[in-house]
């Protein structure tokens, strides 16, 4: 039997995270996505404790400012590539207003913290939203352009083959490919 699951990143993480803080007796409050407070000091033990037992699944606890603020950067366009409306916003005025600082200073900071653009990672994860979309299959491509705010789907296409090699239509083809191969 073959089930196709679909499931929210944001939703696993947050699961994840809050039972890793109960398992350690950590009492917590969540403040946002990837951002919370805790209630009582955490010796440095403790710390590295917990940090160990998050390593495995990819979360690290951000300790310097500019990261800190690279983090809520790439939360804030995680989120809006994923907003069903994202289309309603432009993402500088977005972040901008997210974040409380101009867009200016947030590019400079992400540039120089990641050695790379906002727009890039913006490409990026509107990428990995399309080829998520086009797995779901229950969009066209017309459609998908049209959520991620692409003017047409030839610029999705030239988008998603300079990042990943290869075109949305092929793309399809080989997860079209390999649902057959696994009946």
């Amino acid at each position: 039997m073959k089930l196709f699951i679909k499931f929210d990143i944001n939703t696993i993480c947050s699961l994840y995270l809050k039972q890793n803080l109960e398992q350690n007796n950590v009492n917590f409050t969540t403040l946002g996505f990837g951002e919370i407070e805790i209630e009582d000091n955490l010796d440095a033990e403790a710390l590295d404790n917990l940090k160990t037992k998050l390593a495995p699944c990819g979360f690290e606890v951000v300790e310097n400012q500019k990261s800190v603020l690279v983090q809520k950067i790439k939360d804030a366009i995680i989120e809006l590539v994923f907003m069903d409306d994202s289309n309603n916003y432009k993402s500088s005025v977005f972040l901008a207003e997210k974040l409380n600082h101009s867009y200016g200073y947030l590019s400079n900071v992400f540039s120089e913290v990641t050695y790379s653009s906002i727009e890039n990672f913006i490409i990026l994860q509107k990428i990995e939203r399309a080829k998520q979309l086009i797995i779901i299959n229950e969009m066209s491509l017309t459609e998908i352009a049209f959520l991620l705010n692409y003017s047409s789907v030839a610029h999705l296409s030239t988008q998603f083959k300079n990042t990943t090699g290869i075109t949305p239509s092929a793309f399809q083809r080989i997860i079209k490919k390999r649902r057959e191969n696994l009946k």
